[in-house]
Formats: C-alpha cells, structure tokens, sequence
C-alpha cells in the first residue's frame, strides 16, 4: 500500500463533521505524522456560529427567488422603476448580508455556537504554509449543480434589472415578467436545496488534499521551514480559516483542495494575483484562473485577510460530481494522485526560485 493511501485510509475512513469524533480522529493522526517528521504540532481551539455554513446558502436562494417575485409583481402591474428599485435594493442588502455572514458572522454571530480545533504545525520559521481542511459534510446537491444555480440566479436578476430600465422606456409584453420570476425559481431550487448532512466519507474533499500535504512535507528536506494549517468547519463558512486569519499575521500559503487520481492539476485564486507563489512553483505548473462563484475554499479566507494564496486541486468533471456525495470515498480514490501532486509541489518548493517572467493570471 503506498504512503498516500495509508494517509487516506487513516483520514477517510468515516465521514467526519466539524467537531465530530471521526474528525478528532483523523486530526491527531496527522498530528503523530506531523511530530515524526520533525514538526511542532498545536491544536487551536475555536468558537465560531454554524449558522452561515448551514444556512446561508439555501437562504441565499430562497432570497433571490421571493427578491424576483416582487420586482415581477411591480413589473407586470407596470411600474419599471419600482421593479428595478426592489432589484436594485434587494441585490445590494443580500450582497451586504453576504459579505457580512461570511467573513465575519461565522465567528460573530452569537447563536447556533460550536467549537471546534484548528491543527498547526511549524518546522523552523516558516514563510510558506501549506493548508488543507479535515472536515467533511454532505449535501443533496453536487458541488458544480449547486455553483451553476448560483450563476443562473445572478444572470436572471441581471436580466431582469435590464427588462425594467427597458420597460421604462417601452412596454413589455405580460408574459416576461411571469417568465423571469419561473426561471429565477427553477434556478434558485437547487440552492435552497443546499442543506447541510454527514453522508460523505470526503476521501477527495478533503482527505486527498490533507494526504497530499502530509506527503509533500514528508518528501521535503528535514531542514525545510514550512507551516502546516489543517483547518476545522472549512465545510461551515470557511470558520476555522476565518479564525487562524484573525489571530495569526498574513503570509504566504498553498490550499490543496481536491485532489483526484485523474484529470489535470489547476491553480485557483481569489483577490490577488499569487504572483509571487506562481514564479516560487515555477513554469511546469499551470496559470492561475478565478475560482468560480458559488464555490468556496479555505484560500478565500486568507486571501480576504491580506495572504498571497494559491488553491490546488486536480481532477475534472467527474472529480466535481462526487463531491458532498456519499460516493466520495476510498472505493473512487486510491491516492495516485495525491503522490503525483506531492511530488511535483515538493520539487517546486525545494528547486531554486526561477528567474523568469511572473505569470499573471
């Protein structure tokens, strides 16, 4: 058995909600990894609201859906400007309410409270930390279905704001806005359909990407420094990142985040350009591209706090149909990847940083 599905095997066993025994579980294992490879291992505790996590999404679309509604009943009764004001307004609340829950409410919020814990590991003074979530959760609809939905719902609106500035302007035949507030609803269905359960193993998400850091500090040299941050609650508003960002100064850090035995391995960021991270890994690897809405991973976080990160994931649509699915488990993994990807990241990370051009996303 290689040393990928042994890390696997260990971590992936059960699903493991955040602050759950399974979870626990597979922490302090990464923790006896960790101390054998010459690392200081601590546990950071937690507080932080589940609310935003569970909630959150399915509340997002049931928004959107009753926001079309009423911007179609003003606009079928004729009044444009009302209708546009209602979009206008209700976007801008939901898009506030957003940002608040998700970067700050996940701690703030003072009910739906839970604990959780936090495992970093330091070995030497570390510019660089690699991170990845030991969590897991499941939900009824997939990953890709769900961030497609939410895209859908986004494009909806903005044709509605387009329907009522042009329904100021000329009338609109009575079927559009019926039309518009259908469509919002089919598209809004599968987020509010988006709840959270505890059916997924999460072997790919995300015990592919804790086996894949695991090997990569393994195949380092003892005297590497590098920073290990294997996060709580990823699965629940990104609350474990949410906290260690508060508490600890910005940096430099690599997310690995899925990481299947087949498909391509990708970059993926959010807020600025890892410029300085793309040239550290060097030329073999591919550009960055934009993370796509709807989808969240813990460099979201970081990068909100002010880190250069770059998110890791390989695979491809396959890969994205099993995750938060009961079929996200060791049967669908046998860790090939999670070698290939360690391997070239510890190269990267120990080869001489080249000389060459920074590629921008």
């Amino acid at each position: 058995m290689s040393a990928a599905r042994v890390h696997l095997t260990a971590i992936a066993s059960a699903p493991r909600p955040a602050g759950s025994e399974p979870e626990r579980k597979a922490r302090e294992y990464c923790a006896g990894v960790l101390r054998g490879i010459g690392c200081d291992v601590a546990e950071h505790p937690f507080e932080y609201s589940t609310f935003p996590g569970r909630w959150g999404t399915p509340l997002f679309g049931a928004a959107v859906a009753v926001l079309m509604f009423v911007a179609a009943r003003e606009g079928r009764g004729g009044h444009g400007a009302l209708a546009l004001a209602a979009l206008l307004i209700g976007a801008a609340i939901l898009s506030a309410c957003g940002r608040w829950l998700g970067r700050s409410g996940v701690l703030d919020l003072p009910f739906a409270r839970a604990r959780s814990t936090n495992l970093v590991a330091t070995r030497g003074a570390p510019m660089l930390w690699l991170v990845a979530h030991l969590d897991s959760k499941s939900q009824p609809i997939p990953i890709g279905v769900r961030a497609i939905a939410i895209i859908a719902c986004i494009i909806v609106l903005g044709v509605a704001m387009g329907v009522s500035v042009a329904q100021m302007v000329v009338s609109m035949p009575p079927l559009v806005w019926p039309a518009l507030a259908v469509a919002e609803l089919l598209a809004a269905l599968p987020v509010m359909a988006s709840v959270v359960g505890a059916r997924s193993p999460g072997a790919l998400d995300d015990a592919s990407g804790v086996a894949s850091l695991l090997r990569t500090v393994e195949m380092l040299p003892r005297e590497t420094a590098i920073g290990v941050l294997l996060t709580s609650a990823e699965e629940l508003g990104l609350a474990g990142a949410r906290a260690w960002a508060r508490q600890a100064p910005p940096s430099s850090g690599i997310n690995i985040d899925g990481v299947d035995d087949v498909g391509s391995m990708r970059l993926i960021c959010s807020g600025r350009a890892p410029r300085a991270l793309q040239q550290r890994l060097g030329t073999s690897w591919p550009a960055a591209s934009r993370l796509v809405p709807g989808v969240l991973m813990d460099g979201v976080a970081l990068a909100d706090a002010g880190w250069e990160i770059v998110n890791i994931s390989k695979g491809g649509w396959r890969t994205v149909s099993r995750i938060h699915t009961p079929s996200d488990d060791l049967a669908h993994l046998d860790g090939s990847g999670v070698e290939e990807l360690a391997r070239s990241l510890a190269m990267s990370l120990t080869a001489p940083v080249p000389l060459t051009r920074e590629r921008l996303v």
